[in-house]
Parts: C-alpha cells; structure tokens; sequence
C-alpha cells in the first residue's frame, strides 16, 4: 500500500510563500530539479495528487498541466467552488474537484493511487491543514538557500504534538536540500 506524501519547498528563514502567496522564487532550479533522481522516483511511484485549488490555479493555463505536469496521474483539488471550465485532460490525468475539504480528497486519492503514493502538493496553508488532520504518512520539505524575509510559513499553527524520523537526506542541484521524514504515530 502506498504512503501519503506531503512535500513542501522552504526558504531558509522558513517561508514557503513570499508575501504576496507566490512560490516562484523558490523554484529557481525547476528544470534542473525535474531531472534529479528525486524527482524521477517520485513521478514514478505517485499514484495520485492532491493540491489546493491555490496550487491549481498557480498555472497560468490549467489546461497546460494535461501534457506538461511531471506527475500525469489522477488529481483532486480540494476547493471551495469547482471551475466553470473543466481544463483539457488525458488517459493518466484528469481532474477531480472535491469541495468537502482536504480529508475527502486524500481519501478519494489514496482509492485511485492504489499500491502508488498520493503526493500532497504542499503551499503553506495546505501543509498546515494536512498536519492539522494527521493526513500524511511522510513529510519532504526542500530548503531552497534564499531568505524571503515575509511570507507565509507552513508550519507556524500546527496544533499537533507531531513527532518525526528523518530518513532520507540528499543535497540536489543549485544548493537545494532534500529532506525526507516519517511521521511517528
């Protein structure tokens, strides 16, 4: 049976947003970062995705993520109001809209990931929700080696006493760091 992954990306003053909600500056190596065995695994052993409607619409076009998302596999978006238009899919991605929270859609991933990992796409909020419901087997958090100086922070109002292993810990390209841990339950 897969894990539920929840992966979030931090500056080094421990932001995963500047001020204005915007992850960009944090993926200055994407390119780089698409072809690191970190990345391949993890496009090969996802089943699914689960990402806020934040994270969706973060592409300009939505209908770009049916032939140019790494991860071509099944994605729920939890959201408050499903789109007006449906965006483009394909035989691995398609998309469903959930609009009874974060709980719903991890549920509904883990069925279409079967043996395959669901991956939370984490932005601030989403990590702290997904903390907050005990969501996640695992969490990856890469630290990106700027300082924002403001933004948001994912883990500022976690109300858990959550305790963690640290399993995995690689240096990837442009000063990235990759880190990987379980969640003790």
């Amino acid at each position: 049976m897969g894990k539920v992954i929840l992966g979030v990306t931090i500056s080094l003053d421990g932001f995963a947003e500047d001020s204005n909600g915007s992850v960009n500056t944090l993926y200055p190596d994407l390119d780089t970062l698409r072809e690191t065995e970190v990345m391949k695994e993890s496009i090969l052993t996802t089943g699914s995705v689960v990402m806020s409607k934040k994270e969706y619409e973060m592409a300009d076009n939505p209908d770009l993520y049916a032939y140019n998302y790494e991860y071509q596999v099944p994605i729920f978006v939890f959201t408050d109001k499903k789109p007006e238009k449906h965006p483009k899919e394909t035989d691995k991605l398609t998309f469903t809209f959930i609009t009874d929270g974060v709980k719903n859609a991890v549920i509904q991933a883990k069925a279409a990931a079967g043996d395959k990992d669901v991956n939370i796409i984490g932005s601030a909020a989403t990590t702290q929700l997904c903390l907050n419901a005990n969501l996640a087997d695992e969490l990856q958090v890469d630290i990106i080696p700027i300082f924002l100086h403001s933004g948001f922070r994912p883990f500022d109002t976690v109300n858990l006493s959550v305790q963690v292993e640290r399993i995995k810990v690689i240096e990837l390209p442009a000063g990235r760091t990759h880190i990987r841990f379980k969640f003790i339950k």
